[in-house]
């Protein structure tokens, strides 16, 4: 038997929607660099899911003698260049899920640390009406792994985040998903996600349906039940 679908699903963008950070990567090497820093893959990695500002910061203590939003500005200056050159690369099985929710329809919002210019250019791309809210770094008062962006795309959705399922690939991100009360399927790219508290992990999103988002939402809720009853009685779960 089926269950119901999930009353929203809600994405990130950069590694889960589309394989943008060796975007991301391949600006901020330079940008250290051109300050006489050093910067490494190790170090970009450390950058996965983080807020561009703290990610700025970070930048900063390499060297980077520009202010933060400065650097923010120039990292997503590159990346829209280097994405008009290349092309946006789609994550397997991401546009296909995408539209079989909409087809479905499932609400959607793209909660994303990137700045809304970047996101009105990754969604422009898409060719059919993808999102209903678009949640951005420059809207949220705290970013991932803070639960507010997903907070605030279920508020605006009108649903209650405890009846969603949020698509993450980041650490920072899963924390942010778990933290706001969702089911959260993590789909890694540059960084493990075990022990994050991901709900689910699989590879890629290449052959998953509506249907198994609904499976991962029933599961979902009957742990947290199962942990609220062993809290009640005193025992473990």
């Amino acid at each position: 038997m089926s269950h119901p679908l999930p009353a929203a699903v809600l994405w990130d963008m950069d590694g889960t929607l589309v394989d943008t950070e060796p975007h991301w990567m391949a600006a901020e090497g330079p940008l250290v660099e051109s300050f006489g820093g050093t910067w490494s893959h190790e170090k970009a990695l450390q950058l996965v899911g983080l807020a561009l500002e703290d990610s700025a910061r970070v930048l900063q203590s390499a060297g980077v003698r520009m202010s933060a939003p400065a650097i923010v500005e120039l990292l997503t200056d590159r990346v829209l260049a280097s994405l008009a050159e290349s092309g946006v690369p789609f994550r397997p099985g991401a546009r296909e899920l995408l539209r079989a929710l909409r087809e479905a329809g499932v609400k959607t919002a793209l909660v994303t640390m990137s700045y809304r210019r970047m996101a009105d250019r990754i969604i422009d791309l898409i060719d059919f009406d993808a999102f209903d809210v678009v949640v951005t770094g420059d809207d949220a008062n705290r970013p991932k792994p803070f639960p507010d962006p997903y907070l605030k795309a279920a508020e605006l959705l009108g649903v209650d985040i405890r009846d969603t399922v949020a698509i993450e690939d980041s650490p920072n991100g899963i924390r942010s998903a778990v933290a706001a009360g969702g089911a959260v399927l993590g789909i890694p790219l540059m960084v493990s996600l075990v022990g994050t508290g991901a709900h689910r992990i699989l590879p890629t999103l290449d052959g998953v349906t509506p249907d198994a988002l609904a499976d991962l939402l029933v599961e979902h809720r009957a742990r947290a039940a199962a942990r609220t009853g062993a809290i009640k009685t005193g025992g473990t779960a």
